[in-house]
């Protein structure tokens, strides 16, 4: 029975050995693998170590190119040493509002022993001057160096001087200079102080400041420049009188035409096109007189505009500002305590510039607003609806 039984029943295979699979030590890569996570070849080493050697090259180029300018300064100096400073004993300023106290105080910090004599009208000024060494009506908040005095006596401010800095302003020049006349010695070197850009709260406050010193005489022009020269203040020289009169003067009427902008919120793209025709109508008169172009170009040039038209330190843009705010010129002008010159200069810039044959768009416009003969607002307009023409 159990083999009958045994007979019905399925038959069980006899299982086959296992075989054994070899191991791999080494894990498969992952499924998601990166270029970054494969070793790289050798090709992509160099195009990985070739912008770190570039950078190492650029910065090679730029720390000898600093070296060479380094020594040619060094060497620059080494050659033009001045005794200037040394053999000059008395200098005098004409004028103490903002800009002459600020000169006056520059190159007295030059020399302890050096004499600088500012020539006032004012005696109240005088004394605060010599008895506080304060000028208590402009930049009172600084105090002034000791070798600097004060003076209403032409005769004494101008005894022996070696230099004779000019600082009044353009519109009282004439006048002054004839009440004084006697007193000068026709050898005088005098230096007019009209030229930027600068302001002199920061002169005073030592902060970088760079000036052009322009003369037909180069030895005048050098003497000066290392007269004045000193760690915050760098002085250009340049021949180009002409161009350094003319941007110096323009530029004050331009600022006024910035400041109308600003106060009418016409926006920045009008005042990039007022500036830049501005610019134009500077260089196009400049050179029909006789100025250099790279004058324009530079600091007493571009300079001076840039800082004059865009900063609010300027006395020309804030009447312009305020002008374009709606403010009547009379009232302006009686709440300043400083000259705007460019109110003054934009009558004789447009004599000039018939006299020349030159056409001055917004110059003129801004010779017509301060004469109250055009609106802000119509001189706008105006010169919007001028023919639209070449650029030059």
């Amino acid at each position: 029975m159990t083999a009958a039984a045994a007979t019905f029943l399925p038959l069980t295979p006899t299982p086959a050995p296992r075989t054994r699979l070899p191991i791999s030590r080494h894990r498969p890569p992952p499924i998601c693998a990166s270029a970054a996570d494969t070793p790289p070849t050798d090709a992509e080493s160099d195009e990985e170590e070739a912008p770190r050697n570039g950078r190492k090259d650029r910065r090679r180029v730029v720390r000898i190119a600093w070296e060479k300018l380094v020594r040619w300064s060094r060497s620059w100096r080494r050659r033009n040493r001045s005794d200037v400073l040394q053999t000059t004993r008395k200098v005098v300023v004409l004028g103490g509002g903002s800009f002459g106290t600020a000169m006056a105080a520059q190159v007295a910090a030059k020399k302890a022993d050096l004499e600088v004599s500012m020539l006032l009208r004012d005696d109240l000024v005088c004394r605060s001057i010599n008895h506080h060494h304060v000028n208590c009506k402009y930049l009172s908040q600084y105090r002034l160096p000791e070798n600097v005095v004060a003076t209403t006596s032409a005769s004494d401010a101008l005894a022996g001087a070696d230099f004779c800095f000019h600082a009044v302003p353009v519109q009282f020049s004439s006048s002054f200079l004839e009440s004084i006349s006697t007193h000068v010695d026709p050898k005088l070197p005098f230096i007019s102080l009209s030229k930027g850009p600068s302001f002199a709260v920061e002169m005073m406050d030592k902060l970088p400041t760079a000036m052009v010193v322009a003369s037909k005489d180069k030895k005048l022009a050098s003497a000066v420049q290392q007269l004045l020269a000193s760690s915050n203040l760098r002085i250009s020289t340049s021949s180009d009188v002409t161009g350094v009169e003319i941007a110096g003067a323009l530029k004050n009427v331009l600022a006024i035409a910035a400041g109308i902008v600003e106060g009418m919120h016409l926006g920045n793209n009008c005042m990039a096109a007022l500036v830049a025709q501005g610019c134009s109508e500077i260089r196009w008169l400049a050179t029909k007189m006789g100025a250099k172009p790279t004058t324009l170009a530079g600091l007493s040039g571009s300079g001076d505009i840039m800082l004059t038209c865009f900063v609010n330190l300027s006395r020309n843009r804030n009447v312009g500002l305020r002008l374009g705010s709606g403010e009547k010129l009379d009232e302006i002008l009686n709440s300043m305590n400083q000259v705007a010159e460019g109110v003054s200069t934009a009558g004789a810039v447009i004599a000039l510039a018939q006299k020349y044959n030159v056409k001055l768009p917004v110059l003129t416009a801004v010779a017509r607003i301060i004469d109250n003969e055009l609106t802000p607002k119509r001189a706008v307009m105006e010169l919007m609806n001028l023919p639209q023409v070449e650029e030059v």
